[in-house]
């Protein structure tokens, strides 16, 4: 049972990373990049570098906190299930970037059954400028009964389309993708060890959950915006089912206008991983003009 008065007491701790081009490129090889048949050139090369925006999921992190012993979890039993991210303006090369996380929501789905915990993340500027704020949804399975509220405040979910997807993608992993993941700061062992996996109660390692957005952000860049990170601005997503290392994700998208519906599947099981998928492209000169 989630022990809530440890929860409030506890502070996840601040961090500090800088948008190098090294760590750039790490990050887009832990998302796939270069291993399907469209052209990322400017994300694992210096000439003309781009950022990934998703790259800010990765930013000004402590790493996977829910492991921090003053917690008391039980980290291998732990699920991501939902994820936001809202950009303020583009990641930059050689940016620094200050974290902060705080805790914002509880809910109690009953005895034996997940608690869930919200916590919110921005990232600044070292002026405090800021530069994205994120949200994300922890599932601790069997951690329920401690006498919360049943459901989370937030948006309402997204109401997938019934119409067939305007376009999609497939994308390759690699065997080894959750390994290159986890050099970008989440060394969550449920990633590459088959005990803690089987203690999970899956198989084998799976990919991140934030990996597979990362990877479904590269399929909105390519299909929405020719190619350019720098256009993709928000993204939402539900955490439904895991991908396992070297499978095909197909993303599908819906479009309406400068707001995209999307899901994510592997097409070899059946098996929708993303679902209630939302983002915007080409939105940062409206935030530019009011947070300048």
């Amino acid at each position: 049972m989630l022990d809530v008065k440890r929860l409030r007491g506890f502070r996840v701790p601040e961090a500090q990373d800088v948008c190098d081009p090294r760590g750039a490129i790490l990050y887009a090889l832990g998302v796939g990049a270069g291993l399907g048949a469209i052209d990322e050139q400017n994300l694992i090369f210096e000439r003309d570098q781009a950022v990934l925006p998703t790259m800010a999921l990765v930013l000004g992190t402590p790493g996977f906190w829910p492991m921090a012993p003053e917690l008391g979890w039980d980290w291998p039993r732990i699920l991501h299930g939902e994820q936001t991210l809202k950009l303020f303006r583009p990641l930059e090369l050689g940016q620094l970037v200050n974290g902060r996380i705080e805790i914002i929501g509880l809910a109690d789905k009953g005895a034996g059954k997940p608690a869930l915990v919200r916590a919110k993340r921005v990232i600044t500027t070292p002026t405090d400028r800021p530069i994205a704020e994120m949200e994300e949804v922890w599932v601790l399975r069997g951690a329920g009964g401690f006498g919360g509220p049943r459901d989370l405040d937030g948006p309402a979910p997204v109401i997938m389309p019934e119409a067939p997807a305007d376009a999609c993608l497939d994308l390759p992993t690699a065997s080894n993708q959750a390994m290159l993941y986890r050099l970008t700061g989440d060394r969550n062992p449920l990633h590459v060890d088959q005990g803690t996996a089987q203690a999970a109660g899956f198989d084998r390692p799976i990919l991140h959950g934030l990996a597979t957005m990362g990877l479904a952000a590269r399929a909105l860049i390519h299909l929405c915006c020719e190619g350019d990170p720098g256009l993709l601005t928000d993204m939402r997503v539900r955490f439904t089912a895991p991908v396992w290392p070297g499978e095909t994700v197909r993303t599908e998208i819906w479009r309406r206008g400068d707001t995209i519906s999307f899901r994510a599947s592997v097409p070899d099981r059946n098996s929708i991983v993303i679902d209630g998928g939302e983002a915007r492209i080409g939105g940062f000169k409206e935030e530019r003009d009011a947070l300048t």
